[in-house]
């Protein structure tokens, strides 16, 4: 029995994304990432094995000397009434080291720089946060990454087609 587990294991790659925040890449310049680990109940870890979460509104901030993670929505799980219910929207304790935390805190408060979550995922069992420290885009610069990436694309695109016909 354990050997069939391990082998499915093996066989997913040990990482199960539950959730990604694509407008964060669209939105930010993102300069670093951190894997964090997150606190929860019970309850909102079966509701995230479902598969269910939502960060395109999150956030991340330090709070009293802890990291935190704000406005993440982990819906109930559906089988979980009363005592083992959980608020949908609570503030979420996020692991990290203590000298990262001084760190990334330093950097997010001198360069007025915004603790955004890119990804929440499952590595061997435990839920993890991917946090971005990223700098937001204003307008222009959203049209001048989207022009630079239709360009990077032509350029691979005719390289493809001349190496593919001579």
């Amino acid at each position: 029995m354990q050997a069939r587990r391990a082998a499915d294991k093996a066989a997913s790659g040990g990482d199960r994304v539950v959730a990604t925040n694509r407008r964060a890449r669209h939105d930010y310049d993102i300069l670093d990432t951190l894997e964090c680990g997150v606190v929860l109940s019970g309850s909102e870890v079966k509701s995230l094995r479902e598969g269910r979460a939502q960060i395109a509104e999150a956030y991340a901030r330090v709070d009293g000397g802890e990291l935190w993670l704000f406005q993440c929505h982990i819906p109930p799980w559906a089988f979980a009434h009363g005592v083992g219910a959980h608020d949908p929207d609570r503030k979420r304790k996020l692991l990290i080291h203590k000298h990262e935390l001084e760190r990334w805190h330093h950097r997010a408060t001198t360069q007025q720089l915004t603790l955004i979550p890119l990804s929440f995922y499952f590595r061997d069992g435990r839920a993890k946060v991917e946090l971005g420290l990223a700098k937001g885009r204003r307008l222009h610069d959203r049209r001048e990454a989207i022009k630079a990436r239709d360009a990077e694309r032509d350029i691979a695109r005719t390289v493809r087609s001349r190496e593919k016909f001579g």
